[in-house]
């Protein structure tokens, strides 16, 4: 379908403020040390496609508003502005000032339109607000806005939303409790957000930005394709399965060592001398507690590869063999991290906020296409397990030193930015006709090579990819048969 036909269905019908129905409270929230770089990003683009409800549009729009309305006040930020104060520092001011609701139509089309192509119609952009506003913005425009667009048989709930007001985890908690209100749920069970701000993450540093605010660090123009690829659960195990294969178990390596020392404790000399025998076991002991084994190739330490890291290890490869990159070039693979569980103490779960943190793996594109695909997911695991709570922490002491926006993009060509997650809970939502029958996102922070995971709608491990790439790029990885062998039809 052309894409000026799908931007030519959408137009606009009405568009109004929502407030909260009972007056906030809440004292201004400091922006934290990961909320701050993401003043130079677009806002936050997500939203779900469900079947047309069975009652009145009328009504739908009224119970949306209604249920927004009522979701704010438990969500004051939303409803506010942000505000800089005379030290730089930038906060929420929680002043109700409300959040945009637009209701637009497009009822020339249809559910199978905007998910029957292979590459994701244009229109999805035109289901959104706020196109390409950059979060610094939230100082003049509302933190939040909600569009409702109807489709001939379905409907589209958009949501844009500041990033530097939260992120992923943030953004469907708001989303499915959103949907619980307007489903009229008698006792809202979902975890309610933790708006604390005593964390490592809230800092004196100030983050200095030019006149007139930040800007986006990416050619937002740039000729794209964007596809969904789905993976099955059975694909993605089949996957896991080839990335682990041949792993040997450290355990094997160390009761080898154990024999070998054990034999020497059993000699003669051990026999015949206490000490000697107090001495051996002690040298076992100690062994056991201190050795960093060096892996061969024939004994390999044993690292359990999940299924998302073998997705990834797979992506790696397939699209730098798509870019055709020199062998010495270095290419990198960067995936945001949640890091609530990982600092210590651990954050609230749901701490409202941004939370996350970009850990790159680096490595040429020689090595990344010579190895096989355990040795680029191992990559991959060692620096996630190697995130932990110090490593937040150096990360935060680092940009203390140089306070800067998040360098979004592709500026040599040779990268890939992971984000969202196939954990999030973005089908567990129901505004009271029916769970979604898809997940998708607008414009924002899209260029060449990123990626957003998924979780699939049938759940039990299925993962869909959204994948945006150059249009040649794109060509050549819809032809990589080691890739496309795992793709669903």
């Amino acid at each position: 379908m052309p894409s000026s036909f799908c931007a030519d269905q959408v137009k606009m019908i009405s568009n109004c403020t929502v407030f909260p129905d009972e007056k906030s409270t809440m004292e201004d929230l400091k922006l934290s040390v990961s909320d701050l770089p993401m003043l130079s990003c677009h806002y936050i683009q997500k939203g779900c496609l469900f079947t047309r409800p069975p009652f009145p549009t009328d009504s739908v729009i009224e119970l949306l508003k209604q249920g927004l309305s009522q979701t704010l006040s438990r969500f004051p930020p939303l409803a506010g502005r942000m505000t800089t104060d005379s030290d730089g520092h930038v906060f929420i001011t929680c002043n109700d000032a409300g959040v945009d609701f637009i209701h637009a139509n497009a009822g020339q089309l249809f559910v199978r339109d905007v998910l029957g192509a292979t590459q994701v119609p244009d229109c999805f952009k035109e289901f959104f607000t706020f196109d390409r506003t950059v979060s610094y913005m939230g100082h003049f425009k509302p933190i939040l806005a909600v569009q409702v667009t109807e489709l001939a048989d379905g409907i589209f709930i958009g949501c844009s939303v500041n990033h530097s007001v939260m992120d992923g985890t943030s953004f469907w908690n708001f989303f499915n409790i959103f949907a619980d209100v307007c489903r009229g749920a008698k006792r809202i069970t979902r975890p309610q957000p933790d708006f604390t701000r005593d964390s490592i993450l809230i800092s004196p540093a100030v983050l200095k930005l030019p006149e007139g605010g930040p800007k986006v660090t990416f050619n937002a123009d740039a000729p794209l394709r964007e596809r969904i690829f789905s993976f099955s659960r059975e694909a993605i195990l089949k996957l896991k399965d080839v990335t682990n294969k041949n792993s040997t178990k450290n355990v094997d390596c160390q009761l080898s060592a154990v024999e070998i020392l054990g034999k020497l404790s059993n000699d003669t000399f051990g026999q015949n001398d206490n000490n000697n025998g107090t001495k051996v076991t002690s040298i076992i002991e100690n062994w056991l507690k201190t050795s960093v084994l060096t892996p061969t190739d024939s004994t390999k330490t044993t690292i359990e590869i999940s299924s998302f890291q073998s997705l990834c290890a797979l992506l790696w490869r397939a699209v730098t063999r798509a870019r055709k990159l020199p062998i010495s070039k270095t290419t990198t693979f960067r995936m945001a991290v949640n890091c609530r569980h990982r600092l210590q103490p651990k954050l609230d779960p749901f701490y409202f906020g941004n939370a996350i943190q970009s850990v790159p793996t680096y490595a040429s594109a020689g090595d990344v296409l010579s190895r096989d695909l355990r040795w680029c997911a191992e990559q991959m695991n060692t620096n996630l397990k190697a995130h932990d709570s110090g490593m937040v922490r150096r990360f935060v002491e680092e940009w203390e030193s140089n306070p800067r926006c998040f360098p979004l993009g592709n500026p040599d060509g040779a990268s890939i930015t992971m984000g969202s997650s196939p954990r999030f809970p973005m089908y567990d939502n129901d505004f009271g006709w029916g769970r979604p029958l898809a997940v998708r996102s607008g414009r924002a922070n899209k260029f060449d090579g990123k990626i957003s995971a998924f979780p699939g709608r049938e759940g039990s491990g299925t993962v869909d990819l959204e994948v945006v790439l150059s249009p040649e790029t794109m060509a050549a990885l819809e032809s990589d048969s080691e890739f496309m062998q795992y793709v669903s039809s």
